[in-house]
């Protein structure tokens, strides 16, 4: 995300111009009384100055000149020079202070994904994550990030950690930033959702970029971006602003059923929830305790297998049978099986039906799954 993993040496202090001023005085043959007398400072003025607890103004600068022969913008310059010093000082103060947040962030796996640097010192990692997530410190990082995840659950319990899945979902963010969309329009993207059903049956890199299309269209940014470890997340859904929407999904799980799943859910979130929350979903059912949840995993479930075949699909007993009803229902066989295991508990049976899912299917290359910023 930096140009350079470098960083020029900055002092850990700030040496103000009044030791300059003090030392010119000194040579000079000055007392501090003639310099007084002579610039119309006070003495109390003078000693501020040479402290740095007094600013060398403009109109002070100009005195200077007049009685030293140095330039008003040879003490305008030192002046400016200190309070950048002093202000990178204090910077760095604060920034120490921000050594736990870091550790709470996925450090190892946004230095593979060109985030925060390799090289440099602790300080200049912090420095790499703050521009990141586009805060000035972890106090308005948790401001941000805990009110969008935390608050609307009542409970950190539902959330494995705020700093992974806000690094994932960022990353999101950022990419669906750079997707140009025209106003959202619900009633299209209702519409365009029968349209995305029928690419179930179609290879991963054009179902990626038909749904990607689609949703476009209707004023959706839709994308993939990987897991991280501690973030076992399968999709989110959010509005970057009231009239641009995104729909963000990971391949966890890496089978088309939690795939589609997973698109479906969010969707239900864009057509019928909040534009204040951020929806995640896992897949596992674990977090349904919310009426929008079970709503949303309802919607799912009817767009890819209407509910009324329920009864049917937990009785079939053979590979044939699973074939013979997705080719009836316009889907996959994948996606009868994953219906199957869910209504019968049974796991195992079945897996080798559903289409495996990664990465290079969609077109991304090994390095985008790392930097997925801009994927190709």
């Amino acid at each position: 995300m930096t140009e350079s993993g470098k960083y020029t040496f900055e002092p850990d202090y700030a040496i103000p111009p009044g030791e300059t001023l003090h030392e010119v005085m000194v040579s000079m043959g000055m007392k501090q009384k003639e310099l007084s007398d002579r610039t119309g400072l006070t003495v109390q003025s003078l000693n501020r100055i040479f402290r740095g607890q007094q600013p060398i103004t403009f109109e002070t600068a100009n005195r200077l000149e007049y009685v030293t022969g140095y330039p008003a913008r040879f003490w305008n310059n030192l002046e400016s020079q200190y309070r950048e010093q002093l202000a990178r000082v204090h910077e760095e103060e604060e920034l120490k202070s921000n050594m736990d947040w870091l550790a709470a962030l996925p450090v190892r796996e946004l230095q593979e994904r060109g985030v925060i640097h390799t090289t440099g010192d602790r300080l200049n990692q912090i420095r790499d994550a703050l521009r990141f997530f586009g805060v000035a410190s972890a106090a308005s990082f948790h401001e941000v990030w805990e009110t969008a995840l935390v608050a609307p659950r009542k409970s950190t319990a539902s959330i494995s950690g705020i700093g992974p899945v806000a690094a994932w979902l960022r990353l999101g963010e950022l990419q669906a930033a750079e997707m140009s969309c025209p106003p959202y329009d619900r009633n299209q993207f209702r519409d365009n959702l029968t349209e995305i059903r029928k690419l179930i049956k179609s290879e991963p890199e054009e179902f990626y970029a038909g749904i990607q299309r689609l949703c476009r269209d209707a004023g959706v940014a839709f994308c993939l971006v990987p897991e991280f470890s501690k973030a076992p997340w399968s999709g989110a859904s959010r509005w970057l602003t009231p009239k641009k929407p995104m729909i963000q999904l990971s391949l966890r799980g890496k089978t088309e059923d939690r795939f589609w799943f997973s698109f479906f859910h969010e969707a239900a979130h864009i057509l019928n929830g909040s534009k204040k929350v951020i929806s995640l979903s896992d897949t596992t059912g674990g977090y349904q305790s919310c009426p929008d949840e079970k709503e949303a995993d309802e919607f799912a479930a009817e767009i890819l297998i209407p509910r009324r075949h329920d009864e049917t699909i937990a009785m079939l007993a053979s590979k044939a049978e699973i074939k013979s009803i997705a080719g009836s229902l316009d889907v996959t066989p994948g996606i009868v099986a994953g219906r199957f295991q869910h209504l019968t508990g049974k796991w195992s049976f079945f897996n080798d039906l559903k289409r495996k899912l990664d990465w290079a299917q969609f077109g991304f290359q090994a390095a985008d799954t790392k930097n997925p910023l801009n994927p190709g």
